[in-house]
């Protein structure tokens, strides 16, 4: 891949690193030659990416082009988002507490090139927010009240950089340019390159080593290069031609800041932003359920906790549900009034709503697991030993799990495997587990998840690495659809 270092004015780049050109912002914006050309990294470091400047027009121009800046707009944006900016700072709040506990004064500003910084005891810091800010220089503000808060983050230009620090940005930038370099080679053999989201310390991961790694087989044997990424590789989302997450996903989480700035960046993405969005929020469920007449048990969506009402519209037991709960937690069963009353004060303190549902015991939850509208696998997944849900939390803050049972999609229902299409098409095209309850000849649907339990010997005990190519062949299908739509 061509590398290219993009400026404003002659000599606004003057470090000399071997295969990176210096090209000027109006050739490059002006010159048509550059429409045309493929296989570009541009690094833009324009001395303004303020909107409609020549910087904000090269990172703009070189999306068009597929070329990949470096910065994009999306980095630009997030810069400018303080309330991004504030979750950054909560996410790193160990980090810059550490880091910064030495420094007297009230304000410190971080200058980070290329992910380093001068200063070896401020190394990781710099590294968690470029991985966060994926830009080749800026500076992030500091200010001390009773704790270090992270303020501002602000690109900076070549300009900007001290002399004294000259040496240690072409030590960093030549270092980074390197390892560019390094994977480049290595991906020359694939079509495509994919990358899959783990986190390797999750201790309820949609997804256990072994199903990683026929993921992966399944996937290279496609033609995909797959690399294993983790939460402080955002800044390299541009380098993939799609996206699989495999951590369990929440709308305030950094899978959903990946799954946006993935599909942002032009990624396929699994799970794409919508579907965490609406998956996780039972609320959405049941209003689009509701919508499209797709059977589930009688809900109630309340700001307030009425036992007469739940008396009248759901009956005792029932079972009360925070809009945002997974595995279980946030979901707890209501014998009578009392203990309704007790429960849903409790978790109103946290949240503006609650669902009330019908109870409906069962041996057996069905999952069926669905991707682009299509049935993959069924499974039984039985209550836990001596509880009513299929997970069980103990005081300890350990899960008990019932058993699995997968079932041959010929045997299952042909009213299951309907009704959970249909609910599936309600969330997008992902893949999606759909949970249904079958008692007697009634069928409901109780959720549906994105980012599904696939964990080898359970859900793939059938299929086995037919479930991996099925999946890997879905992803590579809609990669090869959007080159074709982009060329």
């Amino acid at each position: 891949m061509r590398t290219i270092v993009i400026v404003s004015q002659p000599g606004d780049w003057p470090l000399h690193i071997p295969g990176v050109e210096v090209v000027l912002a109006r050739d490059y914006l002006t010159d048509p030659a550059w429409v045309s050309e493929r296989g570009v990294r541009a690094f833009n470091l324009s001395r303004s990416y303020r909107y409609q400047t020549a910087g904000y027009y090269v990172s703009l121009l070189a999306a068009a082009r597929n070329h990949r800046p470096f910065p994009d707009l999306m980095t630009v944006l997030d810069m400018k988002n303080r309330a991004l900016v504030r979750t950054v700072d909560e996410e790193l709040d160990g980090l810059i507490q550490k880091g910064l506990a030495g420094i007297r004064s009230r304000e410190f500003e971080l200058s980070v090139y290329f992910g380093k910084n001068v200063a070896k005891r401020h190394a990781r810091l710099a590294q968690s927010l470029f991985a966060r800010f994926p830009s080749p220089l800026f500076r992030a503000r500091f200010h001390r009240g009773q704790r270090w808060k992270l303020t501002a983050v602000v690109p900076i230009a070549f300009r900007d950089v001290p002399e004294g620090h000259h040496q240690a940005l072409h030590d960093s930038a030549s270092e980074y340019f390197a390892r560019r370099r390094y994977r480049s080679r290595a991906r020359r053999s694939t079509r495509y390159d994919l990358a899959i989201l783990v986190d390797p310390q999750a201790t309820l991961a949609p997804s256990d080593p072994k199903a990683l790694d026929r993921f992966r087989i399944a996937a290279e044997r496609l033609g995909f290069g797959v690399e294993t990424i983790g939460k402080d590789d955002y800044g390299r989302l541009s380098e993939f031609d799609a996206l699989f997450i495999r951590e369990t996903t929440a709308v305030n989480h950094h899978t959903f800041r990946f799954a946006h700035r993935a599909e942002a960046e032009g990624l396929v993405v699994i799970d794409d932003p919508q579907s965490i969005l609406r998956c996780t929020n039972k609320v959405f469920q049941t209003e689009a359920f509701e919508v499209r007449d797709i059977p589930m048990p009688r809900t109630w969506i309340t700001d307030k906790v009425d036992p007469q009402a739940v008396a009248e519209r759901i009956g005792f037991p029932c079972v009360l549900k925070v809009p945002d709960s997974a595995f279980s937690q946030g979901v707890v069963r209501c014998a009578d009034p009392d203990e309704l009353q007790s429960v849903g004060g409790r978790m109103l303190e946290d949240t503006e709503l609650l669902l009330v549902q019908e109870f409906m015991p069962s041996d057996y939850d069905w999952r069926i697991g669905v991707f682009g509208g299509e049935c993959l696998y069924a499974c039984r997944y039985l209550m836990a030993r001596g509880h009513w849900q299929i997970v069980k939390r103990t005081a300890s803050g350990r899960y008990h799990y019932g058993r699995t049972e997968p079932v041959p999609l010929p045997e299952v229902p042909p009213r299951v495997l309907k009704i959970a299409l249909r609910a599936a098409a309600a969330m997008g095209d992902g893949l999606y587990g759909v949970d249904l309850k079958q008692v007697g000849r009634r069928v409901v649907v109780t959720e549906v998840n994105d980012n599904p339990n696939i964990d080898a010997g359970c859900e793939d005990l059938i299929l086995k690495g037919e479930l991996y190519r099925k999946i890997m062949a879905g992803m590579l299908s809609r990669v090869e659809e959007r080159k074709r739509a982009g060329r």
